[in-house]
């Protein structure tokens, strides 16, 4: 490989870190845009590597985040029917009235606890994209933290690479003889 093609895949590989930032703009860009990067150059091992761990990364805090947000729907489900058991719940002229307010104290801890992971996952993944782009373009293999591994990298045995199940479990039963 050329310098300039080793180059050429270092500033791939970290554009392709920098355009999860894309999400900001455009709907769902930190999936399209890392993906697009990725399937152009995906037979180069690193710009392979860096892709999968970008987009895992990604699919990795989205459910993160779905998760805390579903949480915090269901608690905010909760305490309004708690709030409500004893009589209805009235909105008087732009404002919401709690009679006691250590009843509502578990709802604000909850919320508090959940703005606090959800702020907690940004800051992380603002770190963590920044540090792989550095990373990437330092011509290093950089893995994200708390990822989990959708899109795992498969290398094919070169031997047994265009072979069906049986001529591979021919072959060993050969070599075994």
């Amino acid at each position: 490989m050329t310098t300039e093609t080793i180059n050429q895949n270092r500033t791939l590989a970290t554009v392709l870190h920098l355009s999860v930032f894309s999400k900001y703009v455009i709907p769902f860009g930190n999936f399209i845009f890392p993906m697009l990067l990725w399937l152009s150059r995906k037979q180069d091992p690193f710009v392979d590597h860096h892709g999968r761990n970008a987009l895992n990364f990604q699919i990795s805090m989205f459910l993160y985040a779905v998760f805390i947000v579903a949480v915090g729907a269901a608690t905010f489900v909760y305490f309004g029917l708690r709030f409500t058991a004893n009589e209805p719940l009235f909105f008087i002229q732009d404002s919401f009235v709690i009679d006691n307010f250590s009843d509502a104290m578990p709802f604000f801890i909850t919320v508090g606890i959940l703005g606090i992971l959800l702020l907690g996952l940004f800051v992380l993944e603002l770190f963590a994209v920044i540090n792989a782009s550095i990373k990437a373009n330092e011509g290093q293999l950089y893995n994200y933290p708390l990822t989990i591994n959708f899109l795992s990298s498969e290398t094919p045995d070169q031997n047994h690479q265009n072979q069906s199940r049986n001529e591979q479990f021919n072959d060993t039963q050969k070599q075994t003889l």
